[in-house]
């Protein structure tokens, strides 16, 4: 917790729903729970769990597409290979075609 501090956290009056530890609110404005490494969302009352849930998995699907893009486009420019660059080239699509999805469902 004290590296928590040291990093620039703030110290919360809230308490961890799972530990009831102290919440920190990061430099990202996340609450972070220093015990059990995990963050934390507040839903208030009158709020729509499902939605917020909903769009917290989208944005973690989103990070994770983003990083298989990088993948693909690392693995492009190491090969030569036409073949293997129309398989990577397919997934490429594929990926960027559910980020697009993604993206739209963000939104609405």
């Amino acid at each position: 917790m004290a590296n928590l501090l040291r990093q620039g956290s703030t110290l919360t009056d809230l308490s961890c729903p799972s530990c009831s530890s102290p919440l920190f609110r990061l430099k990202n404005k996340a609450l972070w729970c220093g015990k059990c490494e995990k963050r934390v969302i507040v839903i208030k009352e009158g709020e729509d769990a499902q939605k917020i849930t909903s769009k917290m998995a989208l944005e973690k699907l989103e990070i994770t597409l983003l990083k298989k893009v990088q993948e693909i486009q690392n693995k492009m420019e190491e090969t030569e290979n036409v073949e293997d660059l129309q398989k990577l080239s397919t997934a490429l699509s594929e990926l960027l075609d559910n980020l697009a999805k993604i993206r739209e469902m963000k939104e609405n």
